[in-house]
C-alpha cells in the first residue's frame, strides 16, 4: 500500500486509487489540506442531480497557497482541470470535473479568518471564499451587523455566489451581491494569489465577479455591512391579472429608500388547490387561509403574488402598521387576500432553510432538480407571462415560480455579468421540484420543456439571458455574451491562458501543455 498525504490507499483498490500521474504530481507538492478519493464521487454530483462525472480527486485545501500550488501543478501537466465545488448547489455540473481536481472549498472556512473591519466609516467583514452565507450571517450578528444583498438560500458559499451575481429581493435597491464587495482574495488559473478591487488588479476583479470561475478561485472576499435590523414584517398580496401584479413591482422598485419596502418579491402560482404549486402556498401562517371567493370572477388558471418586507427594529414596533398600511395603501392587490406575519431577521433570512428542511423529510431534497434562472426584459415579460406562465406552465412545476423586477443602474456593467437591455428586467426562476425516485424519462422531459422556453425565447426575439447559464456549443455562448464575448475571452487570455479552471462549464477547452 501506498501512504498518501496522511492516508492510506490501498493499491488494489481499483475505486480509490489515483492516477500515477495525478499521485506523483500531488506528492509533491506538500499541501497542507489533503487529498481524498474515497468521496471523489461526491464532488461527481451536484443539487441539480442530473450531470454526474467523475473527478480523479477531491482536494480539501487549507488555504490560498494549496489552492496556488494544485492550479499551478494543473498547467504543468498534459491536461489535468480544476474546478472549485463550493457548497454542491450548482444545477449542471458547472461544479464537476471530468478527470480533473475538484477543489472543496468549504475547507477554507477557518473560523479564525473571519474579521469585521471599518475603513473610512464603513462596516465590512473579511470571509472566507468557501464560508457559507449563512455562517456570514451568523458571524456579522454578533456585531450588530449584516450583509446588505443576499440570495434567498442561504446555505451557498460566498465564492460561488460571487462567481454568478448573488440575487434575492434587496437586489433592486443594493444591487446583487457582486456589487456589494470591495476587495477579493483569488487564485488566477495561473496560479498566482493576487488580492484585487476597483484599484488595484481592478481588471482581475471584476472578470471574476460574475465570471462562472473562469478566471479564478474566490479564496478571500471583503463583504460590505450595515447595521442589522431586529424584525421584519413579512407581506404577501395576491393579484389576479399580470399588468396590475408588474405595475405595482416596479412602482415599488424604483421609489427611493425610505419611500418603499427593504424586500420585493414575486412569483406566479396555480389557480387551484394543489398544495405544491397553487393558492396554499400563498398563506404565511398555519392559521392563515387563502379565500377563493376573494377572487375575481374572471380569475385566470394561473395568479401573482407580490412578496414584500419591511425590516424594523424593536423599538420601532409601535409605528410598523403605520408603515406597512401607507405603503399597501398605493397598490392595486385584491382586496382581503393579504396575509403577513412578524419574524425575526434571522428567521426571515433562512426562510428557505426551513423549506429545505421539509423536503428533506419527503425525500425531494436529493431528487433531481432541472431548474431555469433566466433574466427578461421589462419589454417581453408581458409576452413571457402569456406563452410561458399562462400556457405552457399554467399548471406550474411542482415548485415556486418567481418572477421579479431588478434595475440594471444598480449593477456594475464592468463585472462579467451580461444582462438584457433597458433599465428594468425580471428575474425569472423556475424552481423544479421532482417527486422522490423520479425516473429518468420524466427528468428527460422537463429539461426538454426548460430548453422549450429558451429556444421559444431565442426564436421570437425576447431579450433574455440565462442566469447561472448552461450551454452546450460555443455558437450558444457567443450569443449568451454578445458584444461582450470578445472582453470575455480576452479575459480568459489574461488570467486561465491554458483553460484549467471550471471546466463544467464548457465553455473552453483545456489547451495541453506542450
Amino acid at each position: 500500500m501506498i501512504a498518501y498525504l496522511g492516508r492510506i490507499v490501498h493499491e488494489n483498490d481499483a475505486e480509490s486509487r489515483p492516477d500515477d500521474d495525478v499521485l506523483s504530481i500531488c506528492n509533491a507538492l506538500d499541501l497542507q489540506g489533503s487529498v481524498e478519493y474515497g468521496s471523489a464521487d461526491v464532488a461527481g454530483k451536484d443539487f441539480g442531480g442530473i450531470h454526474s462525472v467523475k473527478p480523479l480527486a477531491f482536494v480539501k485545501p487549507s488555504g490560498a497557497d494549496d489552492v496556488s500550488r494544485l492550479v499551478k501543478a494543473a498547467s504543468r501537466s498534459p491536461n489535468l482541470t480544476v474546478a472549485a465545488r463550493g457548497n454542491g448547489h450548482s444545477i449542471n455540473g458547472q461544479a464537476m470535473a471530468n478527470r480533473g481536481l475538484v477543489l472543496d472549498m468549504r475547507s477554507l472556512d477557518h473560523q479564525d479568518r473571519f474579521r469585521v473591519v471599518r475603513i473610512n466609516g464603513s462596516d465590512y467583514a473579511d470571509v472566507s471564499g468557501g464560508a457559507l452565507w449563512e455562517d456570514v450571517l451568523k458571524r456579522c450578528l454578533e456585531f450588530g451587523l449584516t450583509p446588505r444583498s443576499w440570495t434567498d438560500y442561504l446555505s451557498l458559499t460566498v465564492g460561488g455566489t460571487l462567481s454568478n451575481a448573488g440575487v434575492s429581493g434587496q437586489t433592486f435597491r443594493y444591487g446583487p451581491q457582486t456589487s456589494n464587495v470591495t476587495e477579493l482574495e483569488v487564485v488566477t488559473g495561473k496560479g498566482e494569489t493576487l488580492v484585487c478591487s476597483e484599484t488595484e488588479n481592478s481588471d482581475l476583479f471584476f472578470s471574476v465577479l460574475g465570471g462562472l470561475g473562469q478566471f479564478g478561485i474566490i479564496t478571500r472576499a471583503r463583504v460590505l455591512l450595515q447595521p442589522a435590523p431586529d424584525m421584519v414584517r413579512w407581506i404577501r398580496v395576491v393579484y389576479a391579472e399580470f399588468e396590475d401584479f408588474t405595475r405595482d413591482a416596479e412602482f415599488l422598485v424604483t421609489q427611493p429608500e425610505g419611500k418603499s419596502f427593504d424586500y420585493v418579491e414575486g412569483f406566479v402560482f396555480s389557480n387551484n388547490d394543489n398544495p405544491s404549486t397553487g393558492r396554499p402556498t400563498v398563506p404565511l401562517s398555519p392559521d392563515q387561509t387563502f379565500n377563493p371567493s376573494r377572487l375575481p370572477p374572471r380569475s385566470g388558471s394561473v395568479l401573482y403574488c407580490l412578496e414584500l418586507a419591511l425590516h424594523y427594529r424593536n423599538t420601532d414596533r409601535p409605528s410598523i402598521d403605520t408603515a406597512v398600511n401607507s405603503l399597501l395603501r398605493r397598490l392595486g392587490f385584491v382586496e382581503h387576500l393579504r396575509f403577513q406575519v412578524d419574524v425575526t431577521y434571522t428567521d426571515f433570512l433562512l426562510r428557505v432553510k426551513r423549506a429545505e428542511e421539509e423536503a428533506k423529510a419527503n425525500d425531494v431534497w436529493e431528487s433531481p432538480h432541472p431548474w431555469l434562472n433566466m433574466f427578461v426584459s421589462k419589454s417581453n415579460v408581458h409576452e413571457f407571462d402569456q406563452v410561458v406562465f399562462k400556457n405552457m406552465l399554467k399548471d406550474g412545476v411542482g415548485g415556486p415560480m418567481l418572477i421579479y423586477p431588478l434595475l440594471r443602474s444598480k449593477w456594475d456593467n464592468r463585472t462579467s455579468v451580461v444582462l438584457p437591455e433597458g433599465e428594468v428586467f425580471y428575474l425569472v426562476g423556475l424552481l423544479r421540484f421532482t417527486p422522490p425516485q423520479t425516473k429518468a424519462p420524466l427528468v428527460e422531459k422537463i429539461v426538454l420543456e426548460n430548453r422549450e422556453i429558451v429556444q421559444y425565447c431565442s426564436s421570437n426575439g425576447i431579450d433574455f439571458k440565462l442566469y447561472m447559464p448552461h450551454y452546450r456549443s460555443e455558437e450558444e455562448w457567443k450569443r449568451h455574451f454578445g458584444n461582450q464575448w470578445t472582453r470575455f475571452v480576452q479575459r480568459k487570455a489574461n488570467f486561465d491562458p491554458m483553460a484549467i479552471l471550471s471546466p463544467g462549464q464548457r465553455i473552453f477547452s483545456r489547451i495541453p501543455q506542450s
